[in-house]
């Protein structure tokens, strides 16, 4: 596994490195030891995959409320997408910085408490694989409008699909 260090505060780009031969490839997704070698506490207790047989899908912002901020590990297992993270803690010198990147099949994200997360397919037929550190709380949960003027996120296409819940989320300065 490769670990890189992104702008906001504790959000890491990983990339699995997968062993090939003639059968195909095998990659490791999480590996205690690995994430302890690289300084990354992480500890899942909670799995999740998210599929999405449309292009121009699109999930998020989505985020927890504390006191049940979870780490999340995020990876693509298929498809390509195009992932938005955005800092929503109230006391970062950051609030409303985001980042934004495209994601392949092999890459991911280790994303920490107090971030919004989303992304829009590129591909049909994208699969996400979700691990938490923390059990989700319904009541907990929240959102970031995808569309925020304030954020100006480059959405790499016009979203085709989106949630109900997700055309309903507050603006970046109406989170409280």
């Amino acid at each position: 596994m490769q670990s890189q260090a992104l702008a906001l505060e504790g959000l890491r780009l990983l990339r699995t490195e997968p062993a090939r031969d003639t059968r195909g490839a095998f990659s490791r997704l999480w590996c205690a030891q690995d994430f302890e070698s690289a300084g990354l506490a992480f500890q899942p207790v909670q799995a999740s995959l998210s599929s999405n047989p449309h292009e121009g899908t699109l999930r998020g912002l989505h985020f927890q409320a504390e006191p049940h901020g979870e780490t999340k590990l995020l990876q693509v297992l298929r498809g390509r997408i195009f992932d938005v993270v955005v800092d929503v803690r109230a006391a970062s010198p950051r609030f409303g910085a985001w980042v934004g990147r495209e994601l392949t099949a092999g890459e991911g994200l280790l994303i920490p408490p107090g971030l919004a997360h989303g992304f829009l397919t590129l591909t049909p037929d994208v699969e996400l694989l979700y691990m938490m550190d923390r059990p989700f709380v319904a009541q907990a949960a929240r959102g970031l409008r995808y569309d925020d003027p304030a954020l100006a996120l480059p959405w790499p296409g016009t979203p085709q699909l989106i949630g109900a819940r997700d055309r309903t989320w507050p603006g970046l300065h109406d989170l409280g």
